[in-house]
């Protein structure tokens, strides 16, 4: 027998949020975002019950995701968003299912603004074996671009 996490135990969203947020994030996950990670929010918010994150090193992957996520709870669970802002410029967009919020932000966005570090004390959502794999993806791809910028660098020198 497996002794449940303290924060998953503490979770009181509601079943439909948690399936909303568990198809998302894997929605994400297939569309190869980084980081995907989701919080219980009901507890201190009225407005939704979680806040999925997840994040892209371009622009155009934002929007890959943000599609991706949107196309899969419709065909899956028939259920649209009422509100999806930040598009146009992909760095940050929102998309708003009442019982849940997903972010998808670009890397940039993800460290700058630290969505985490706000929700860090709600409890983490348990999510798909496929999201939970994107963790430390972003770091390590950041890295992987610094180095190759690096190495471009030299060769101009």
């Amino acid at each position: 027998m497996t002794v449940p996490d303290r924060k998953a135990a503490s979770v009181t969203a509601t079943d439909r949020s948690l399936e909303l947020t568990r198809a998302a994030a894997q929605a994400a996950a297939d569309k190869l975002a980084h980081d995907i990670i989701a919080y219980d929010v009901s507890d201190v918010l009225s407005i939704t019950d979680a806040f999925l994150v997840a994040s892209a090193p371009n622009d155009r992957q934002v929007k890959a995701i943000v599609d991706a996520i949107e196309e899969h709870l419709l065909q899956e669970l028939d259920t649209k968003p009422v509100r999806r802002e930040g598009e146009r410029d992909g760095r940050w967009v929102l998309l708003d299912y009442v019982d849940i919020v997903v972010h998808v932000q670009h890397s940039e966005e993800r460290v700058f603004y630290a969505l985490e570090r706000l929700w860090k004390d709600c409890p983490e959502i348990e999510l798909p074996a496929d999201a939970v794999a994107t963790r430390g993806k972003g770091a390590a791809h950041a890295e992987a671009a610094e180095a190759a910028a690096v190495a471009a660098e030299r060769e101009d020198a």
